[in-house]
């Protein structure tokens, strides 16, 4: 393997990534490696590392892999999806609008025919506490779909948990600006009920087209945006009645679109931007 690597630094809404491309250059990855890329002090700095890879299916367009800041893999990432379907169009290594790219969650549809604005269909949500993964025993299932009651530092707090390719808790809220992100985002990773943490939604109802979000992501922290935690925060509160079908989220990054229609696929709609191509040193002791 090569002592340099190349990358593209990309990002939706502020939540930024590292995209790899291992079709043309040999990447191997691992988690000390990513650690460093992801280092906003020593590194490139990134939320997340995105790999593009060959397709291992034939009806698949590319396999897409995701890659914390902790260095741990995940399933998903929605507004990684949308930079993913930009930097494979731009970089010529696919000259399609309409994309499949399998994951690890599954198969994600990317259309990418309006490149100011990239839509994701991130499948249907998932409600079964095994796919989620959710330990039932820890939480006190309610009466309404994805309801649960959670013991969360010393109080009963009502949340709704849900899959999205990746595990989300949505936590209605008055006002985002005062919620306990950080506090109550590193207690829910340590909770049983979360074997594999769990990504945290603040959700605060605007009107029923309109809600603000904020978000604890595992193995990151907060970050300016989150695609899947828009989607899940969506579907909370259509299953709670406060929200219409298609619903504008407003992060501290800037706005998503949330489409749910007839209890099918989840949409989302947004920008995604390339920042900057750069040469990563694999080894420490080489500089540049």
């Amino acid at each position: 393997m090569s002592s340099l690597i190349h990358f593209t630094k990309m990002h939706g809404l502020g939540n930024d990534f590292v995209v790899l491309d291992s079709i043309t250059q040999q990447v191997k990855l691992n988690p000390n490696l990513i650690k460093r890329m992801a280092d906003r002090n020593f590194g490139i700095g990134c939320d997340q590392v995105l790999l593009v890879e060959p397709p291992t299916l034939p009806t698949l367009d590319f396999n897409y892999r995701i890659f914390n800041a902790d260095g741990k893999e995940v399933p998903q990432c929605g507004n990684g999806a949308r930079c993913f379907g930009r930097y494979v169009y731009e970089r010529g290594l696919t000259g399609k609008k309409q994309l499949l790219i399998g994951t690890q969650a599954g198969n994600l549809k990317v259309d990418i025919s309006d490149l100011t604005c990239i839509q994701v269909d991130l499948g249907e949500p998932i409600f079964s506490p095994k796919a989620i993964p959710l330990n039932i025993k820890a939480v006190s299932k309610l009466q309404k779909r994805g309801n649960y009651k959670i013991q969360l530092l010393g109080n009963n707090r009502e949340v709704v948990i849900l899959s999205m390719g990746n595990p989300h808790c949505v936590i209605s809220v008055p006002a985002t600006s005062e919620a306990a992100v950080m506090e109550v985002g590193k207690a829910l990773q340590k909770h049983p009920a979360f074997p594999k943490g769990v990504n945290v939604s603040f959700m605060q109802v605007l009107a029923r087209n309109h809600i603000k979000c904020r978000v604890f992501e595992r193995g990151v922290g907060e970050t300016l945006a989150c695609g899947s935690a828009a989607c899940a925060s969506v579907v909370a509160g259509i299953i709670h009645g406060e929200l219409n079908r298609e619903v504008k989220v407003d992060m501290p990054g800037g706005a998503l679109t949330v489409r749910w229609e007839n209890e099918g696929a989840v949409f989302l709609s947004g920008p995604a931007i390339g920042v900057f191509h750069g040469e990563f040193c694999i080894a420490h002791q080489e500089s540049y």
